[in-house]
């Protein structure tokens, strides 16, 4: 959004969107970090079958958790989906109180949505290759 000019390189406008995709960014890591760690301890079994199968501990884990993982891109779909016709997002409101166009209004909040919904799938993907590697392991504190 800086790159093209639609949004302005000043700590006003820079400091909400980035708080926006960094807070999207912590849900889908915590949703996805959960919902890869209780698949795993659930399915404890079918990963010790696959690695008797000859796959390594990443493979398996991964063949176990990914489908759990990535369902938490749902909200932010689901957020995506309805932006407009149930509700009204924040991004384009702040800025039609502001003074700008609805056109303006509508291409921040249209990149914001996509931004928010690439950051949330990076994070999505890399806490679940986090999780295969072994790197984030579930201490059973939660």
């Amino acid at each position: 959004m800086l790159a093209t000019g639609l949004l302005p390189s000043k700590g006003i406008s820079v400091i909400p969107i980035a708080g926006i995709l960094i807070g999207g960014a912590l849900t889908a890591t915590y949703l996805s970090g959960r919902r890869a760690l209780d698949e795993l301890a659930q399915r404890f079994g079918e990963v010790e079958a696959a690695l008797s199968l000859g796959l390594l501990d990443r493979e398996a884990r991964l063949l176990i958790a990914r489908d759990k993982a990535a369902s938490a891109l749902i909200p932010a779909i689901d957020q995506t989906r309805t932006v407009g016709l149930v509700t009204l997002p924040g991004a384009f409101v702040g800025m039609m109180l502001g003074g700008a166009s609805p056109i303006a209004a509508g291409a921040v909040q249209l990149f914001v949505l996509i931004a928010l919904l690439a950051v949330e799938a990076i994070a999505t993907f890399l806490t679940l290759e986090l999780v295969a590697r072994g790197v984030i392991i579930d201490r059973g504190d939660h």
